[in-house]
Order: C-alpha cells, then sequence, then structure tokens
C-alpha cells in the first residue's frame, strides 16, 4: 500500500442523508394514494443515476392503481418540492466536516464522485459550505454510466493525479461500494437509515459513523494494511 494522497466521497446519503429525503418524498406521494412504495425495489436504486434506474416509481404506482395518471408531470413536480423542503433543512452526518478538516490539515486531495446531477450537488455542497474542499468534483453529468459503474471513481482519481492505492473510498451504498472497490480503492461504508440491512460486505470497513474512527488514525489503518486487525 502506497502513502494516502486521497479522499473520494459520495455524497447523497454519506455527506447529507438526501437518500432517506428521497425515499420519503415519494413515500409521502404514494400514501395520497393509499399505496406503499416496493422498498426491495427502492433499495435497488440507492447510489444509481436517476437516469439509469431500473426501477420507474411512478410507473410502479401506475401499476398498483390499475391506471395511468393524470397529467404525470404535475406530480413529479410536487414530490420534487416536497423532497426539496426534507433536504433543505438536513445537516451534515456526524463526522464529515471533521474529516474534511482533517484532510486538508494533512495535505490531502478531496474529490467528489456522485450519480446525481452537477445542479444537485452544487447546490448542496454551496448551501453546506463545503464547496471549496474539494478539489474534484464529478457527477452523472460527466460519465456515460454513473455507479456502479466505477467510470466516476476514475475520473476522479484522474482529475485529482492518483492511484487507486492512494485513495481511500467513502460510500453508503451497495451501488456505491461496488463502484469504488471496481475501481481499486480502498473503500469505507457508511449506512445511511435505508442501507443499513443491505448488502455491504463488500466494503473493505464498516463504520457507524465518521465519528467512530478518527482519519488520521484510519490512514495508518489503512497504510500499514492492519485495518482487519
Amino acid at each position: 500500500m502506497k502513502k494516502i494522497k486521497a479522499l473520494l466521497f459520495d455524497f447523497d446519503g454519506l455527506v447529507i442523508d438526501t437518500e432517506l429525503s428521497i425515499y420519503q418524498s415519494w413515500q409521502q406521494l404514494y400514501q395520497e394514494y393509499d399505496c406503499q412504495v416496493p422498498f426491495d425495489q427502492w433499495a435497488t436504486t440507492i447510489g444509481a443515476a436517476e437516469h439509469e434506474f431500473v426501477f420507474d416509481p411512478l410507473s410502479e404506482l401506475e401499476k398498483q392503481l390499475g391506471k395511468k395518471l393524470a397529467q404525470p408531470q404535475q406530480i413529479l413536480d410536487r414530490r420534487r418540492e416536497i423532497e426539496t423542503k426534507l433536504v433543505e433543512e438536513l445537516e451534515m452526518l456526524p463526522g464529515v466536516k471533521d474529516y474534511l478538516d482533517d484532510a486538508k490539515a494533512l495535505g490531502l486531495k478531496i474529490g467528489l464522485a456522485s450519480s446525481s446531477v452537477r445542479r444537485w450537488i452544487v447546490d448542496n455542497l454551496t448551501r453546506l459550505q463545503i464547496m471549496d474542499y474539494f478539489d474534484c468534483v464529478f457527477t452523472a453529468d460527466d460519465v456515460v454510466h454513473s455507479k456502479p459503474d466505477p467510470a466516476l471513481y476514475l475520473e476522479t482519481m484522474a482529475c485529482l493525479g492518483v492511484t487507486s492505492d492512494e485513495g481511500i473510498a467513502f460510500e453508503d451504498s451497495p451501488n456505491g461500494v461496488l463502484a469504488a472497490t471496481q475501481a481499486g480503492l480502498f473503500t469505507v461504508v457508511i449506512p445511511s437509515v435505508l442501507t443499513r440491512s443491505l448488502p455491504l460486505q463488500t466494503a473493505d470497513l464498516r463504520l457507524d459513523s465518521l465519528k467512530e474512527l478518527e482519519l488520521q488514525a484510519l490512514i495508518e489503518k489503512v497504510e500499514a494494511n492492519s485495518w482487519k486487525g
């Protein structure tokens, strides 16, 4: 293992728990029609790009209702409004800001690799006042295929000027973990509320939050290849 030179972060569910807000917005919409979002199908979307979803929540709602919905775009717009209000109330998850500050103090490069669109990422990073921490930001707008494809991580590493054994990736979902590990990165998974029960065992290390292990201690374990000890 080479010396760690960079940290690569996911965003949704990792920096703030937007994954839960998105799910709740759909759940609220479904409940208006006395329906329920099938979580086993919803779970396949977590960490992936919206335009690549195999599961279409609007089509599923129509399937449960047994009819086509009138004015579907208005329904989608209202769902987005619910989501936006929920997200605007979110704060960073425990330990994230500490890791960003510590990474800067240690002279590490910081990248972000997200399956969300760039506008969503930039708006939220700006709202949280952490945009300037990131040396490179890659989103679904920058690649042909998002997670679980490794392209986002490969592009971010290239931008940062590091190899896979010089970086640590932080993820919360099976799709994200698969993307990071396929890119060859040491991968730390911090499950969100929605992903705790999903298969995440292919990650190299699982933490309940970034508060559980200080960055310096994590780096020392990774560089010494002793995280399983």
